[in-house]
């Protein structure tokens, strides 16, 4: 895993000074190494920053280029099919000089052009330069596990993975979108293709990029999830899905040095380690828990170390002060209001110890309904008078979106909580439905279960969950492997009848059948818990009070005083959590 940034300028010289700063800025991302690239011309550079994985030698360094030093690649990820491709690519005549999956994408593109993508199976995010056809390439995987940022103004070209990288290159500059800051106490993050600032922007998930020689900007998408309503058996069903996890939780230990694992003690993680070692891999596994809390997650991880004999390290906290949060925004760049952020930065901090690599349990939830509001959705039902009533109104937010909206907000802000926030100048920012980014993945030809899914793969997971796992890992130089966000697995789900795989009294039906009588009972019939800490370590008022009675946001004219003090006053702690995290930001960015 790697910390990629790129500068492409037609118009003027491109200045290696420039790219050394923005990677410079990343080095959290890659400290086994760094290097640069720019062309003769000076139009086009690329730098790179290396997390080593395969092939550790000097061959595996990059920037890197094919033979005739005319297309060169920065890359940032994990192929985990690269060892087939490379066979397939070798084939048809392609000479490789190393190791790495990185050759695999160069020599693929020369081979089959941006259809390369359609032949990845793993996580990433590059920029290639062809020299040939004075063309940039970047592109994403299907779900947005690893991010890419870009700027593009007066023909300056700038992109990195995190928002600091770009930030470091001087010939940037950037004015907060006020919209963005809107957006963000709505969704708890800022979407997609949206950034916290104006001129720069996120390359969504599944998208490639192509800047052109004469400077045009084009974006596409290269893959969508397949739906359809087939019926198999349920027992095929449970077969096809324990093949197909086994088999991506191989490919994804494929690594020259160790892959352990996050443990939680919940299905996902516990799941992980299980099918580890049914192809004799013992993991370094690592949880993080609190301090009298008798559902804390570390209890529950112990019973499944114990189980497999890892090498288990967990991390307990007491009452660890919230203001980590002041040096979580410089990590995550941008505001995230998941309240997770804390202890999966700090577990990750924890794991970096011992390892450069863990894996992940993340997809699971959205895939294989393991989430209560997807559960818990029914559809509104109409009286006669309300039906003939709907008939005259103008189209209405489906109740499925308000519903939705809803259970996403922990703590909602609709227009008139946004008005009540903000400074009345700035009314103007606030979008006409502020829940615009939900209706932009609804699908209403699906089932309901199925359509909430979905959102919740493109949006909460896709824009916070994935943002929140690579931040935190990589400021610690560690890399999050996800074997559940298989894009065969996400197809073959998503193609079932949901009644295939899903029970209403029976969690995740198709892992369960897999991974009973391998866990331990007290994992298997335990209720679902997201990654967090207890309530009460995110009611602490006192703390609320000593970060917002002096707030820089209400100095600079942007959030009302009285609005903070109303929050302060009725403990409204899951609003006043949202706001904290942007007045951190804020001071820190602004």
């Amino acid at each position: 895993m790697c910390g990629i940034a790129g500068q492409i300028n037609f118009k003027k010289q491109v200045a290696e000074s420039e790219l050394v700063a923005m990677n410079d800025a990343q080095q959290h991302r890659g400290p086994d190494g760094f290097g640069v690239y720019i062309n003769q011309s000076k139009t086009a550079a690329l730098a790179h920053r290396r997390l080593s994985f395969l092939d550790l030698s000097e061959a595996g360094k990059q920037p890197m280029s094919a033979a005739d030093g005319k297309i060169w690649i920065t890359y940032n990820g994990e192929i985990y099919n690269y060892l087939e491709l490379r066979s397939e690519l070798e084939g048809m005549g392609y000479q490789f000089r190393s190791h790495t999956d990185t050759e695999v994408i160069l020599h693929g593109y020369m081979a089959w052009g941006h259809e390369v993508l359609n032949r990845l199976k793993g996580m990433f995010a590059f920029g290639l330069w062809d020299e040939h056809k004075k063309e940039l390439f970047l592109a994403r995987d299907r779900f947005g596990i690893k991010p890419l940022y870009y700027y593009h103004q007066n023909g300056n070209f700038v992109f990195a993975s995190e928002i600091k990288g770009i930030k470091a290159n001087a010939t940037v500059n950037t004015i907060l979108d006020l919209t963005s800051f809107a957006d963000y106490f709505v969704y708890r993050y800022v979407p997609s293709p949206k950034s916290i600032w104006k001129e720069v922007k996120k390359l969504p998930a599944a998208s490639y990029l192509v800047l052109k020689a004469n400077g045009h900007v084009e974006v596409k998408k290269y893959w969508n999830i397949p739906f359809a309503e087939h019926t198999i058996s349920d027992k095929e069903a449970i077969e096809k899905f324990d093949g197909l996890l086994l088999n991506s939780v191989r490919t994804h230990a494929r690594s020259d040095v160790p892959v352990g694992s996050f443990l939680s003690g919940g299905y996902d993680s516990s799941a992980i380690v299980y099918y580890m070692s049914r192809f004799g891999y013992v993991p370094s596994t690592f949880a993080i828990g609190f301090e009298q809390w008798d559902v804390s997650e570390h209890l529950y991880a112990d019973m499944v170390a114990k189980q497999y004999h890892t090498d288990h390290h967990s991390l307990v906290l007491e009452s660890q002060s919230l203001d980590i949060i002041d040096h979580l925004v410089w990590v995550y760049d941008e505001p995230n209001g998941d309240i997770s952020t804390i202890p999966t930065y700090l577990v990750s901090k924890e794991a970096a110890k011992t390892v450069k690599a863990v894996m992940s349990g993340e997809g699971s939830d959205e895939f294989l309904v393991g989430y209560q509001w997807q559960k818990e959705y029914e559809p509104e039902r109409l009286s006669l008078k309300q039906q003939l009533l709907s008939i005259f109104k103008p189209k209405q937010t489906p109740h499925i979106l308000q519903y939705y909206a809803n259970a996403m907000a922990m703590g909602r802000f609709d227009i008139p909580e946004l008005q009540k926030l903000l400074h009345p100048d700035l009314y103007q920012n606030i979008n006409a439905n502020p829940d615009w980014y939900y209706h932009s993945f609804y699908n209403p030809a699906l089932p309901d279960l199925k359509a909430i899914q979905v959102m919740d793969v493109k949006q909460f997971m896709g824009e916070q969950v994935l943002a929140k796992i690579d931040r935190a890992s990589m400021a610690n130089s560690l890399e999050v492997r996800v074997p559940f966000l298989d894009h065969e697995i996400c197809e073959f789900i998503f193609q079932l009848k949901t009644d295939v795989y899903y029970r209403k009294n029976e969690t995740k039906h198709l892992l369960y059948q897999n991974i009973k009588g391998h866990l331990p009972n007290e994992i298997l019939n335990r209720k679902k818990q997201g990654f967090v800490g207890p309530d009460r370590y995110y009611m602490n008022m006192p703390w609320y009070e000593s970060r917002l009675n002096d707030s820089k946001l209400v100095k600079d004219g942007i959030v009302n005083g009285a609005y903070i003090q109303q929050l302060l006053t009725t403990k409204d702690h899951w609003r006043l959590w949202k706001v904290a995290v942007m007045e951190a930001w804020y001071r820190r960015w602004c």
